[in-house]
């Protein structure tokens, strides 16, 4: 299905018709009426951001989730099986791929068991996920976002002809969730035939508001801000926050006849300057022929090992490289600086040689200003979007933050653990306490000590103290969290900033010498089987926040040591 784009003066979409895989209708009715006896499946978040897009259009021309030909060819060549230059694989993981039959329909829900469409399977294929890991985001370290959530991917991708039954529903902002066509028709009626397209998933600063306007000028069309709302990365401020500062800008600050604020429901992989081709085929279909392309546009941030993902202007060059083919312009985001005497914007280098520049990197803002209640610059910020910042951003002392402790059984975990949350408490923060072991008679009572089950015991413990973080509490776990991998999809769970992993040195001698309840004995006697340290790897972290040793150092002084991290990072106040 797809929707032809009439009598429009906008570049038509990629591959030129929009698809459209909603159905309505007496159809709609009948599939309803049959998915009560289908088998189901549950979407989660990300997969269910793709099903939005892919039935609105968005990742036209995409009309399903990918089948092995395409997804194959993507991986090697950032192609389609037709050809069609396509840099991100879009797919749809399942962990039983054995017990669903080619030829059937299933029912594809939402995370809240709510019917969203129903796909007829043609294809189930395992796939490889350091394979994809290396070729699509050219790393398989954990660090990166993607690729230590896709640790937690089914093995099997599955594919076929979608019918959709229902869009997701949306409560907040419900003006400004527009489908492609419906953007497209707004963006017509202001009668320019040049769009130009600026993503965004945080705030917009003065520099950003003079660069998307100069851009919309030097095209001489109009300006789509489209921010990205679906899944962005932990730690970046909330869309509500985003799109309430959005929305005041455009109200007061920009030309209404030439400016469209649009939202756009888009998982993001992070994955650098294939993402930035992937942005612009997206902005294609709603209607730009323009984009706008930054420093280290959609990049994840450094490596375990301290370097970065990308270069900071490989996105804009591969854009560059393939604009002619996608019909998208790729328009560089140049740095701007304020110069304070003229009291105006300009790029950095045509600033006059001895004239004072002054500018503010997104550390500064966070950590200078908005982590320690200073109010942002009136030449920085509109003084609008400093107010809506200041409520939902509050001084570091006060944010949420989780301290997690990771070692081999018996290192000691547990006993700094406690003496750290009497001293944060007398620091007057309030402190939750998830220790392994209690966290498994409560919420994970029942799993086992498999490897599937141990990773679903630290990621049970990942979320709870996720939401505990992001709602400005502090936490800390104690659990021997072996696996790297799940250990890194915990970080990006809470969220670069308010992650410190803590490694607990202990020697395996040490620990077997503290074990009061013998296990390692029975360990090594067989009794238990799959023990950490014995017959099941414990993997050292790579780059932790903080490396303890509790043979040269008392409990409370590892704790003291902790504290006086948090202090400097500026999570507590000090005396």
């Amino acid at each position: 299905m797809s929707s032809v784009v009439k009598d429009s003066l906008l570049i038509l979409p990629y591959g030129n018709t929009l698809v459209n895989l909603v159905v309505s209708g007496e159809v709609r009715n009948d599939l309803v009426r049959r998915a009560n006896e289908l088998s189901s499946i549950q979407l989660s978040p990300r997969c269910l951001c793709d099903l939005e897009l892919l039935a609105t259009g968005a990742f036209s021309p995409l009309d399903r989730f990918m089948g092995k030909a395409d997804y194959t060819r993507v991986l090697e060549e950032m192609r389609l099986a037709d050809d069609t230059l396509f840099p991100i694989p879009i797919t749809l993981p399942v962990v039983d791929g054995e017990t669903i039959r080619i030829g059937n329909e299933i029912a594809l829900r939402s995370p809240k068991n709510e019917l969203m469409a129903i796909m007829l399977v043609e294809e189930v294929f395992q796939w490889d996920r350091d394979l994809e890991a290396a070729q699509v985001y050219r790393t398989t370290d954990v660090r990166h976002p993607l690729v230590a959530e896709m640790a937690s991917w089914g093995k099997f991708y599955i594919s076929g002809p979608l019918k959709v039954l229902e869009l997701p529903k949306r409560y907040d902002f419900p003006d400004l969730r527009r489908t492609p066509v419906e953007v497209r028709s707004l963006l017509n009626r202001l009668r320019c035939p040049d769009v130009v397209a600026f993503q965004t998933r945080n705030p917009i600063h003065r520099a950003h508001e003079e660069l998307t306007k100069r851009a919309a000028d030097k095209i001489g069309g109009t300006l789509l801000l489209h921010p990205v709302v679906g899944l962005t990365k932990p730690g970046d401020i909330d869309h509500y926050t985003r799109v309430r500062s959005y929305k005041i800008l455009v109200e007061k600050h920009y030309d209404s006849h030439r400016t469209v604020l649009s939202l756009l429901p888009l998982a993001m992989r992070f994955a650098g300057p294939k993402e930035a081709l992937w942005h612009a085929i997206i902005r294609r279909n709603y209607g730009a022929n323009y984009f706008i392309v930054g420093r280290d546009h959609a990049s994840p941030g450094r490596d375990s090992n301290g370097n970065p993902f990308y270069g900071p202007y490989e996105a804009q060059e591969l854009l560059a490289k393939f604009s002619s083919e996608l019909g998208v312009k790729m328009v560089p985001y140049k740095e701007l600086v304020y110069l304070p005497e003229e009291d105006r914007y300009e790029e950095v280098h045509r600033v006059p040689q001895g004239k004072k520049a002054i500018s503010l990197s997104g550390t500064e803002v966070r950590e200078e200003y908005l982590g320690n209640g200073k109010p942002l610059p009136a030449w920085f910020t509109r003084p609008e979007v400093a107010a809506i910042l200041s409520q939902a951003y509050p001084p570091r002392h006060q944010q949420g933050f989780c301290v997690w402790f990771t070692g081999l059984p018996c290192a000691g975990k547990s006993t700094i653990a406690e003496i750290l949350a009497v001293m944060l408490m007398g620091h007057g923060r309030q402190v939750t306490l998830l220790d392994g072991d209690v966290v498994r008679t409560h919420l994970s009572k029942g799993l086992g000590f498999s490897k599937a089950d141990r990773d679903t015991n630290i990621l049970r413990i990942g979320f709870v103290a996720s939401e505990i973080a992001r709602h400005d509490g502090a936490v800390i776990c104690a659990a021997v969290s072996p696996y790297s991998a799940t250990r890194n999809q915990v970080h990006s769970m809470v969220g670069e900033e308010r992650f410190i992993m803590v490694f607990v040195d202990t020697p395996l001698e040490v620990c077997e010498s503290r074990d009061l309840k013998g296990l390692y004995q029975k360990a090594r006697r067989g009794e238990i089987k799959g023990f950490t340290g014995v017959d099941d790897p414990y993997e050292d972290p790579v780059a932790p926040e903080i490396t303890l040793t509790t043979t040269d150092c008392s409990p409370e002084d590892n704790a003291r040591k902790i504290v006086m991290y948090l202090m400097e990072k500026g999570f507590l106040a000090g005396d």
